[in-house]
């Protein structure tokens, strides 16, 4: 059995989480970039939190 996770299994618990109340906002894909939800800053793939506005997921 497989412990990685599927893009529907992560739709999922965000909808559970999200309907607990809690923020699921994540990281969304811009090229080969990762871009800032709150700023629309650009990092490298591997980047943990924004070096403009400090957002982290």
């Amino acid at each position: 059995m497989s412990s990685a996770s599927t893009p529907d299994d992560d739709a999922l618990l965000d909808d559970f989480l999200e309907q607990r109340g809690h923020e699921t906002a994540t990281w969304e894909e811009s090229y080969n970039k990762k871009q800032c939800p709150e700023c629309g800053g650009l990092h490298d793939v591997d980047a943990r939190t924004c070096t403009v506005c400090g957002w982290s997921p």
